[in-house]
């Protein structure tokens, strides 16, 4: 029973893995909108959260506004309808009443007529990311000036601008110009490094499973080794008594002026000795 236990400890250990977390996702995935645009928020887990009190509290969208007030959302979610630049624009994240937060975000609600439409959550070195220079009213692919940390690197002549193989340089402040129609506010591109490499779990499941064969088998393996040890020396003190047995039953001749007596070889030193 003890073995048992501990094999499906040990297997439920292997199948729990790390911490829950929570992200928050902006749909459409943008840093920028325009006056009186519609985005929604919510707090997305990215692992199944475990079921302990301590994470039963529920996420709720928090919004810090540019003047610097603190409003919340009734529920991990939040619907933004009618966007408005000084009720609006602000940094959102999650939060519980425990005191948990997630990543946050900045999001600007614009009155110009040009926005810049980039991700709201770091980009992965190696990965492509793409940046659009949107207009409200005119088409969106007009050729635009892409810049980073106030410099030009780009002019795209379909209103957008593709970042191949992304590494930590290009990590800044971009922002876009639409010749005679007007410039995006900035937005900041954040790059990250790709997460560890972390064991497969079939290999932390293998790992339990020889674990739980050795907790089994190992009291099985010291009965066989027990058991074949005593038959062996059974067998061989056997063999001593039956070797010691034909030595006794052995006979020899004893010459005495010329007559030979037939006699029993120990017997006759036993009678000697006395």
């Amino acid at each position: 029973m003890k073995a048992a236990s501990l094999c499906l400890l040990l297997l439920l250990n292997s199948l729990d893995s790390g911490d829950t977390q929570v992200s928050l996702s902006v749909t459409p995935d943008s840093s920028q909108f325009f006056k009186y645009d519609s985005f929604s928020l919510s707090c997305e887990e990215e692992e199944e959260q475990r079921e302990e009190e301590e994470s039963s509290a529920a996420w709720t969208v928090m919004k810090r506004m540019e003047d610097g007030e603190v409003e919340s959302c009734p529920s991990s979610s939040c619907s933004i309808m009618d966007a408005y630049p000084s009720t609006d624009s602000g940094v959102y994240w999650c939060e519980t009443g425990l005191g948990e937060t997630s990543n946050s975000v900045n999001i600007t609600v614009t009155a110009g007529s040009v926005i810049l439409e980039s991700p709201v959550h770091p980009v992965m070195e190696g990965d492509a990311v793409t940046l659009r220079c949107r207009t409200q009213t005119t088409p969106s692919n007009l050729p635009a000036d892409y810049y980073k940390d106030g410099f030009l690197i780009r002019t795209g002549s379909t209103g957008e601008m593709t970042i191949h193989n992304v590494s930590k340089s290009d990590e800044g402040l971009y922002k876009c110009n639409i010749s005679g129609v007007g410039e995006s506010p900035e937005s900041w591109l954040a790059v990250r490094a790709p997460p560890p490499t972390a064991p497969p779990p079939a290999a932390l499941l293998s790992v339990s499973r020889l674990m739980c064969h050795l907790a089994v088998g190992t009291p099985y393996l010291l009965s066989t080794i027990i058991l074949g040890l005593i038959f062996r020396d059974r067998r061989r003190g056997h063999n001593l008594v039956n070797t010691a047995g034909s030595e006794v039953r052995g006979h020899s001749t004893l010459t005495i002026d010329g007559v030979n007596i037939p006699m029993t070889l120990k017997a006759s030193w036993r009678r000697s000795s006395r």
